[in-house]
Parts: structure tokens; C-alpha cells; sequence
């Protein structure tokens, strides 16, 4: 079975922007390296890691909410639908066996900020999560500052941080790809 990579960023990027082109190649990259790529399935960074990964010939996976009036984005293969925000953000979370975060906002917070803290508490297990250039430093630097941060099993120390899709797909496949 191919791992499975969940993808959090924002729905805000538009085709042809920096974090839409990075999202993009992220999500090609991933899929030629024999990983399937699962999101929120809407637009901004969704859709081009989506459409990047479908169009090297991979898997998609979208959660989905059915009670929002949007529709996936054309390049979601399998769609899961959501009763509710939480609900999919428990799927989202459940479905992947690494987690990519690119730049984003509260939502993407929210999901990246739920990710640690599930594994914090021991309710999911400890999976790769993988920052995606810059943008989200001061968080983690912050939460490395907390009092008690520096404790054995500091959740904060299975995040890694890349500066590129290269960096991404190579980290991940020696991760979840080898024997």
C-alpha cells in the first residue's frame, strides 16, 4: 500500500504565485516518488499539489465538507466527505502517514497546531511532519521556547523543516519509502 501524505496549506494561493508553484511541485514530486497525496480538497495550495500529483500520474485524495457549497477541485480522484470542520479535520489528520505544511492561515494553524498536539498526547502516533520553506518559523521556535519544551519527548522535535520540494520528497521517501 502507498503511503499517504497529507497535505495542509492555504486556499488562497492563485495559480502561477510562489506558493501554488512550490504546492504544485510538491505534489508531483510526491506522487513519482510513490505517494499518494491527500488535502482539503478545495483550491489554492489544495488544488496544485492535487493537480501536480495527478498530472505525474498519482493518487488524490480530497476531504471534503458536504455541507459547504463548494466543490472539489478537478484534479481530487476520491473525495471523502466530511459532516463537519472538525470532522474533517480528524480525517485529514487520520488518513495521513506524514504531514506536509505549507503557508497558510488560521486553518492551516489549526491543522498543523491539532497534528502536534495529537501526537503530544499520544493519540496518534509519532509520523513525519514536514515544514515547507520559511513561513512558519516563529510558531515553531516559539513552542520550542516553552517552558518544559525541552523534555524527551517534545513533540516539536519531529518537526523538519525543508527548503524545497526536492528536500520534501527525498526526506519523505527515505522515511516512509525504505525497508
Amino acid at each position: 500500500m502507498k503511503p499517504i501524505v497529507t497535505m495542509f496549506g492555504s486556499s488562497i494561493p492563485e495559480e502561477n504565485s510562489v506558493n501554488y508553484v512550490t504546492a504544485y511541485e510538491c505534489g508531483r514530486m510526491l506522487a513519482e516518488a510513490g505517494m499518494v497525496v491527500c488535502n482539503g480538497g478545495y483550491a489554492g495550495t489544495m488544488e496544485a499539489s492535487a493537480k501536480g500529483a495527478k498530472e505525474a500520474g498519482g493518487t488524490t485524495i480530497g476531504i471534503t465538507v458536504s455541507g459547504w457549497s463548494r466543490k472539489p477541485n478537478p484534479w481530487i480522484q476520491q473525495e471523502i466527505k466530511a459532516h463537519s470542520l472538525i470532522e474533517r479535520l480528524m480525517k485529514l489528520v487520520e488518513t495521513g502517514n506524514a504531514y506536509v505544511v505549507l503557508p497558510g492561515g488560521t486553518g492551516t494553524l489549526l491543522e498543523f497546531a491539532c497534528v502536534l498536539e495529537l501526537i503530544n498526547k499520544d493519540i496518534i502516533s509519532r509520523k513525519p511532519i514536514v515544514l515547507v520553506g520559511d513561513f512558519w518559523n516563529g510558531v515553531v521556535d516559539t513552542l520550542r521556547n516553552e517552558p518544559g519544551s525541552h523534555r524527551q519527548n517534545d513533540c516539536t522535535r519531529l518537526v523538519r523543516k525543508v527548503g524545497s520540494p526536492a528536500e520534501l520528497s527525498d526526506y519523505l521517501k527515505t522515511t516512509l519509502l525504505s525497508p
